[in-house]
C-alpha cells in the first residue's frame, strides 16, 4: 500500500515528482489548484491526480485519512522582494487554509514551504504548526540560488552540497528569440569578471540585471518584469566573429577554466572579447528546478516560466521525503 497525499497550492505538482524521485509509493494524490495551465501540465504528466479545486472549498470530512499534507502557500505577502503585507495580503491569508486542514485532518506527516520573511511572520507560522522551520538553499541541490524555509515533522538527513553552476545547465543550441538584440544590449566587459552581477540594461532592477554563468543562478520568479523577466539575464561567450550566421554545436567561445575547442582548418576560433546576452530557456529553468526537460512543454513560454518560478526545487523536496522511509507512512 502507498500513502495518501493532499497537496495544497499544488501548481505543476512538483510534490508528485519529488515523491517519485524519493521512491515513495503513492496510493492517491489529491491536488488543490485553481490555475488552469499548471493543472494542464499536471494532468499531462500525472493523469491519475485527483483535482479538488479551490482550497477554501475543501472539507476534511470529504477526504480519506491523509498520510502526508504538503503545500507552499502563496508567498507574495511575506517575501522580502515584495511589499511585506504579511497576513493582510489576500494571497498570504491562504496560509491559514493550510493550517485549517492541518488541524482538521491531523496528517501523520506534513511539509510547508515558504520564502524568507520577517521573524514575526516566522513565529506565527511556527506557532500554528508546532515546529520550527529549517532553511535550505536550492543551490545545495541545483544551479539556482533559492533560499526557502521548510516546516516539517519529517526527519531531514544531512546532505552533500551540489557544485552545479549555471554553465552546467545551459542548452547547446538556443533559438534566437531568447537572445537580447545587440543594439539593446551593452558591452559588458573585455573579459568576464568574477563579480556575479556584471551590469544592467536601462535601470538597475531585478529584471534588467546581467549575471555571469560561473555561479548559481538568481532565484526564478513567477511574477517579474524587465528584459530578463522571471529568469534573469546571462552573459554568455558566443559566436565566431567572422561567421555570424552559421549555426554550430555548442557555444562558440569557451568560458574560463575550460578546455579549448578542437582546432580545425575551417573555423577561425576567436577569444572572448565581448559577451552576448540572453534569457534562460524554459528547459534551462526546468533544470534549475531539477525537473526533467520539457516537463512543462505544451503551454506558452511565459506560462512555463511562471509555473517554474512558483514551483519547488524538486531535489530539495525529494531529499526531505526520503525521511518518510524511516517511518511506516
Amino acid at each position: 500500500m502507498g500513502i495518501i497525499v493532499l497537496s495544497l497550492f499544488d501548481g505543476m505538482s512538483c510534490g508528485q515528482i519529488a515523491l517519485e524521485k524519493a521512491g515513495i509509493k503513492v496510493d492517491k494524490y489529491f491536488s488543490s489548484e485553481i490555475e488552469s495551465k499548471p493543472i494542464e501540465i499536471t494532468e499531462k504528466n500525472y493523469p491519475n491526480t485527483i483535482q479538488l479545486g479551490d482550497v477554501i472549498k475543501i472539507k476534511a470530512k470529504d477526504l480519506p485519512k491523509i498520510d502526508l499534507l504538503i503545500g507552499g502557500s502563496p508567498c507574495q505577502g511575506f517575501s522580502f522582494a515584495g511589499k511585506q503585507l504579511n497576513f493582510n495580503d489576500s494571497r498570504s491569508k491562504l496560509f491559514f487554509e493550510f493550517v485549517r486542514l492541518f488541524k482538521e485532518l491531523q496528517p501523520k506527516y506534513f511539509l510547508l514551504e515558504n520564502v524568507r520573511m520577517k521573524k514575526e511572520f516566522l513565529y506565527i507560522i511556527s506557532n500554528e504548526l508546532g515546529v520550527k522551520p529549517i532553511m535550505i538553499n536550492s543551490g545545495d541541490f541545483s544551479a539556482q540560488d533559492r533560499k526557502r524555509y521548510y516546516w516539517t515533522n519529517i526527519p531531514v538527513e544531512d546532505f552533500d552540497k551540489s557544485n552545479l553552476i549555471v554553465e552546467d545547465i545551459l542548452e547547446d543550441e538556443v533559438d534566437t528569440k531568447y537572445w537580447i538584440e545587440p543594439k539593446r544590449a551593452i558591452i559588458i566587459c573585455e573579459n568576464e569578471v568574477k563579480k556575479r552581477k556584471i551590469g544592467y540594461i536601462g535601470t538597475d532592477s531585478q529584471g534588467n540585471r546581467i549575471y555571469n554563468i560561473h555561479g548559481k543562478s538568481v532565484t526564478l520568479c513567477g511574477d517579474a518584469g524587465g528584459l530578463g523577466a522571471k529568469t534573469g539575464l546571462y552573459a554568455l561567450p558566443c559566436i565566431t566573429p567572422d561567421r555570424l550566421e552559421k549555426r554550430q554545436n555548442g557555444r562558440r567561445f569557451k568560458p574560463p577554466f575550460s578546455k579549448f575547442y578542437t582546432l580545425t582548418a575551417q573555423d577561425k576560433h576567436g577569444v572572448l572579447v565581448n559577451n552576448a546576452i540572453r534569457k534562460l530557456t524554459p528547459i534551462e529553468c526546468e533544470r534549475l528546478q531539477t525537473v526533467k526537460d520539457n516537463y512543462t512543454k505544451g503551454v506558452s513560454d511565459n506560462q512555463r516560466y511562471k509555473m517554474l518560478g512558483n514551483g519547488w526545487t524538486v531535489n530539495v523536496i525529494a531529499h526531505i521525503f526520503k525521511g518518510l522511509n524511516q517511518g511506516d507512512a
